[in-house]
C-alpha cells in the first residue's frame, strides 16, 4: 500500500473525493479539483463528478479553466472583485468562453 503523498496528482485527487464521499454530503465544494493533473485523470474526475450529480449531490466547482466550467456546469456564477458579477444558465443557451471572460473582466453583467 502506498502513502497518498506518493500517488500521482490525479490519484491524490480521487482519494480526496472518495474521502469526502464517505461522509455522504448533500453539497460538495471542489476548488480547482483538476488543476495540474493529466487529461486521463481529469476525465475520470469529471465522470466521478457527474456520478455525484446524478446521485443528487450538489457539486459546486471552482475553476479557472473556462472549458472545464463550460463543459461541466448547469449554472455558472462569475465573481469579480468579491461579488457575483454574472450568472449564466448553461442549459438555457450555449454559454461561450467569451461570455464568461467578459463577465470576469467587467465587460458584461447578467
Amino acid at each position: 500500500m502506498q502513502r497518498v503523498g506518493n500517488l500521482s496528482g490525479g490519484n491524490q485527487q480521487k482519494v480526496c473525493l472518495a474521502k469526502a464521499l464517505m461522509t455522504e454530503p448533500k453539497v460538495l465544494i471542489l476548488d480547482e479539483a483538476t488543476r495540474g493533473i493529466d487529461i486521463g485523470a481529469k476525465t475520470e474526475i469529471y465522470q466521478l463528478i457527474n456520478q455525484m450529480a446524478d446521485q443528487g449531490i450538489a457539486v459546486i466547482m471552482i475553476s479557472s479553466e473556462l472549458p472545464e466550467i463550460l463543459g461541466m456546469s448547469d449554472r455558472i456564477y462569475v465573481m469579480r472583485e468579491g461579488r457575483i458579477s454574472a450568472e449564466f444558465d448553461n442549459s438555457a443557451r450555449k454559454i461561450t468562453q467569451e461570455d464568461v471572460a467578459l463577465a470576469a473582466t467587467g465587460g458584461i453583467t447578467t
